[in-house]
């Protein structure tokens, strides 16, 4: 441990290129997801007579869809030992699904748009990830992941802010603001395609099957405990898509509700990097705890009747609550697994976390359709707590 805080605290001040590479790849996807996404849950609900039950399934399904798929990139990258080519592949596939939401008749054919879409996600976010420990010094680790979260959040704002915009400009035509979405999307694969060097080697070189018992052994207790941690802190945060929803009932007009979304990625981006920066120089346990008690917040004011001054504190609590967290479960994760195994070990809690998420969203619909938005948030609350009881529990083991 002592020589972890001084490899820390000797940290190199340049972040590498190829991280600044990824996170604007993640910027322009960002931008074309968001822009569909921003507006999904009001064109299943307006133009397509789904209720919020089916916008909690689908959200869902699509996001668990993404998370179990990481698994096997995850593991396919550690076997070959190469990771930018399932990169490419998942954003192209991402990039072509664009246009199925404009062209989407039924709230059928939008999850089947949604689960291609989420599949892409799932095939590039492990080896993503894992890409980014490779080549980042380990005392720059949480700098550089709270800084692809962040310029992959900027997208995220810029998106819903964009898709704002062409509402208001075209009349509310859903159809045309997802086909502008498609031009970021592809200029995101021929960035990355471009713009990225993969390293040599990744961790010591050596190549095993990684699914083979003995290579699962070396996923040690450590690990383990991050992916519980993780498993139960992502039944707490159900989809964003029910901020949406909740600013819906909030009384916001309908063009406006996208803002919700630009307000809570713009706290997010303004804080996953510090975030970051900081995980590098304090005790990483401690600053989860504190980004599990802001969803805590963020739960208990959204639960309370008003308008756009309560749901804007809410969202803005959300925010900070992503950005202290999101950079730093990916870095616990690559701090806890051995080099060849990275992609692997960003697949198995990604595949628990989707799991979770399944969980979450479709227990959120159906908890807001029989209770209510206020009981619903208030649920999530209550997981909030359970994920910190876990977070100050730890096995003897891990105490060393």
């Amino acid at each position: 441990m002592q020589a972890q805080g001084d490899e820390r605290r000797r940290a190199p001040e340049r972040i590498p290129t190829g991280v600044w590479v990824l996170g604007g790849v993640s910027l322009l996807m960002d931008v074309s997801s968001e822009m569909i996404h921003a507006l999904l849950p009001l064109f299943m609900v307006t133009a397509l007579g789904a209720g919020a039950l089916m916008v909690g399934v689908v959200e869902g399904l699509a996001e668990s869809t993404a998370l179990v798929v990481k698994v096997f990139s995850g593991v396919l990258s550690d076997a070959l030992g190469r990771r930018k080519a399932l990169a490419v592949a998942g954003y192209a596939l991402g990039a072509a699904t664009k246009p199925l939401f404009a062209l989407a008749p039924t709230a059928a054919v939008v999850l089947g748009a949604r689960l291609l879409d989420r599949v892409g996600k799932g095939i590039r976010g492990a080896p993503r990830d894992a890409l980014v420990a490779d080549i980042t010094p380990p005392a720059l680790r949480g700098a550089a992941f709270g800084l692809r979260q962040a310029l992959d959040t900027v997208g995220a704002f810029a998106g819903p802010l964009l898709a704002t915009g062409l509402m208001l400009l075209w009349a509310n035509d859903f159809r045309r603001v997802f086909w502008v979405a498609v031009i970021p999307g592809a200029l995101s694969v021929a960035l990355l395609w471009l713009g990225l060097r993969e390293p040599e080697h990744h961790g010591d070189g050596r190549r095993a099957n990684p699914l083979r018992r003995d290579s699962l052994r070396r996923l040690g207790p450590r690990y383990w405990w991050v992916v519980g941690v993780g498993a139960v802190f992502t039944l707490a945060r159900f989809s964003e898509a029910f901020l949406v929803l909740r600013a819906q009932r909030g009384g916001v007009p309908l063009a406006l509700v996208p803002l919700v979304m630009v307000a809570m990625n713009l706290v997010y981006a303004l804080t996953a990097y510090p975030s970051g920066r900081l995980s590098d120089r304090v005790s990483r346990r401690g600053l989860l705890a504190a980004g599990l008690a802001v969803l805590v917040a963020a739960d208990l004011v959204l639960a309370m009747e008003g308008g756009w001054p309560v749901v804007l504190a809410g969202v803005a609590l959300w925010g900070v609550h992503m950005g202290i967290t999101q950079g730093l479960f990916a870095t616990l994760v690559a701090d806890t697994a051995p080099p060849d195994l990275r992609g692997t070990a960003f697949g198995v809690f990604n595949l628990l976390a989707g799991i979770a998420t399944l969980v979450a969203s479709a227990v959120a619909g159906l908890l807001w359709e029989r209770l209510g938005a206020p009981f619903t948030f208030r649920a999530g609350a209550a997981f909030c707590l359970l994920a910190l009881a876990g977070l100050a529990w730890r096995p003897r083991a891990l105490r060393a």
